[in-house]
């Protein structure tokens, strides 16, 4: 089962209370204060693991809270701090505050690590507070609570391309034949019914990943049908590709809704770097391919995923624009990175 939403209630540990003890020795009569200090809670953690593809642990069990730390003890001992409670969740994942929808982090990549709520600290204990004029004092504090929040838990599949189209446009068929992934793929619509992903594999050990979403349809962007819930997964991909069929009767009509859905789901999504692929080239014959006008795409191919006619060319294709994407961002990240940095 593909879960890519969750809301979990987690609490960090409370942090131990101070120690109220004094020095007793034979021989050395008013021996002083000696209260430790608590221990700290314990935060709870988010940490990516890339064998996770999806949030379903999170859909059987909602509470989390990680362990308090201990009390502080005599002799000046401190406490044991309390364990953190790491939580595993795939890359790509966001945190949000379910109450304020403050986004807490995102883990994009294979070990990050988000701390979303973090433990209280330890009370101090009766020693800290001994000065020249108090110096038997009977003070010591309480450990801080822990935090506690409702978090949201969201999975967003991070991809170089996403393939957007209409139910029955081939894009699952395109996706099993370019790479080892196994979709469903039937002759109805919404046969997609969960994002896939794939690995295309190139001359040149090169690769890119390919991401599917359920067929949108028009409204889309106001819940119907089943592509409006998964269009966030083409969010994080560096470009797309707008899947139109050669055997609809409207290709033009086809591309123009596709980029209305976009565009009302999110503008940012819809600005984003796209092509045109008029799939299920094998129907033409010998005929030639409807005109379709796309002047914002970067590229029009023509393509069957069962002669395999224009996917050499595509993929290619494909494989360049995403590259060029990645390149200016980590170009950006070094940027950013040099003017942030002073000795740089």
């Amino acid at each position: 089962m593909f879960v890519d939403r969750a809301v979990i209630e987690v609490a960090a540990g409370t942090g131990g209370s101070g120690a109220e003890s004094f020095r007793r020795e034979s021989g050395v009569p008013r021996g002083g204060p000696n209260g430790g200090d608590g221990g700290r809670g314990g935060d709870v953690i988010l940490v990516a693991d890339g064998q996770l593809t999806t949030l379903l642990d999170y859909s059987y069990r909602r509470h989390y809270k990680a362990e308090r730390g201990q009390h502080g003890m005599g002799s000046n001992k401190t406490g044991r701090s309390g364990a953190h409670l790491e939580l595993k969740v795939p890359p790509g994942t966001v945190a949000r505050d379910a109450e304020s929808e403050e986004v807490l982090g995102e883990l994009l990549e294979e070990g990050d690590r988000l701390v979303i709520a973090k433990g209280g600290r330890g009370g101090r204990g009766n020693a800290r507070f001994a000065t020249a004029t108090h110096q038997a004092p009977r003070r010591w504090e309480p450990g801080a609570e822990g935090e506690e929040r409702r978090v949201e838990l969201e999975l967003k599949l991070i991809a170089d391309v996403g393939l957007v189209g209409e139910p029955n446009a081939g894009k699952s068929t395109f996706l099993s034949s370019v790479s080892r992934a196994r979709p469903k793929i039937a002759a109805y619509p919404f046969t997609t019914l969960k994002p896939n992903l794939g690995v295309v594999d190139m001359s040149g050990f090169r690769t890119f990943v390919i991401a599917d979403i359920p067929g949108i349809i028009e409204g889309a962007h106001e819940g119907k049908g089943l592509g409006h819930q998964f269009l966030r997964h083409v969010e994080r991909t560096r470009t797309l590709a707008l899947m139109v069929p050669l055997d609809s009767e409207t290709p033009q009509s086809d591309y123009d809704r596709l980029r209305d859905e976009l565009a009302n789901y999110s503008p940012a999504l819809a600005a984003k770097p796209h092509c045109l692929v008029l799939t299920k080239a094998d129907l033409l014959g010998d005929r030639d391919p409807p005109r379709v006008e796309a002047p914002s795409a970067w590229g029009q191919f023509v393509a069957s995923s069962v002669s395999r006619r224009g996917l050499p060319e595509l993929l290619e294709a494909l494989w360049e624009q995403a590259d060029r994407s990645r390149r200016a961002e980590e170009a950006e990240t070094s940027a950013e990175e040099a003017s942030a940095d002073p000795w740089s």
